[in-house]
């Protein structure tokens, strides 16, 4: 499998039969230049959004309808996208499972909150916020979503024994860097740590050393903007 951050908390994930855009922010992310998004685009076939603030769903409907790409998310968030255009994949909920071709995609919970502003009105909840364990080639991946720690996270990795971990780690929004060391490390027997969500604003982590140094034993791959992490 490839696994392509496209910035901020977008990836790219080629795994089996699918090629999974996860959360896919294209314009006005300052890590991904508006020449490649192309790159990040091309061969897509499913979405999967993690919770409905803009810097994960502003493009998610132009790239469903547009693209004839289904969405996959918490039952709330998926009506609403689905509503102003978008392609209904699946709306699902926590402990729910759907396959996506060849791929499994459980929702698991995570711990921020979700919103988003329709029309000029104030910000509207949109279910829960979420993560998701991914399924395929013999492999499991947590991609965490926006999340602080949580005890969940104790039966999520003891349940679902995921072997690589996507995690917010950026700060001020989500978990720091230290507080993902600390969970990847009490919860979870990860392999390959992946952080995400930081080097995007000044207001959030610049560097995942802090992270590094709390796993000794785990690959931590700190991603650059659309370099394949090939495993």
């Amino acid at each position: 499998m490839n696994i392509i951050w496209l910035g901020h908390g977008s990836f790219r994930i080629e795994i089996e039969d699918q090629v999974l855009l996860v959360d896919p922010w294209l314009n006005g992310n300052p890590m991904l230049p508006e020449d490649r998004h192309e790159e990040a685009l091309t061969g897509a076939t499913a979405m999967l959004v993690t919770h409905g603030h803009f810097d994960h769903t502003v493009d998610v409907v132009a790239l469903s309808r547009d693209r004839n790409i289904p969405i996959y998310a918490m039952y709330e968030l998926s009506a609403q996208l689905v509503a102003n255009g978008a392609i209904e994949g699946a709306g699902f909920n926590k402990g729910g499972t759907v396959q996506i071709g060849n791929v499994a995609v459980t929702m698991v919970p995570a711990s921020h909150s979700s919103s988003m502003t329709v029309g000029e009105g104030t910000p509207l909840y949109m279910g829960a916020e979420v993560g998701f364990m991914i399924r395929g080639e013999g492999r499991c991946i947590y991609l965490s979503g926006d999340t602080d720690i949580m005890a969940d996270m104790e039966w999520m990795g003891d349940f679902h024994k995921p072997d690589i971990g996507i995690l917010s780690a950026g700060g001020h929004f989500t978990m720091g860097m230290a507080g993902a060391a600390y969970a990847a490390k009490r919860y979870f027997d990860f392999k390959t740590v992946i952080p995400c969500h930081y080097r995007t604003f000044p207001l959030l982590e610049e560097s995942a050393e802090v992270l590094a140094e709390g796993l000794p034993g785990v690959d931590v791959v700190e991603p650059e903007v659309l370099e394949p992490i090939a495993l």
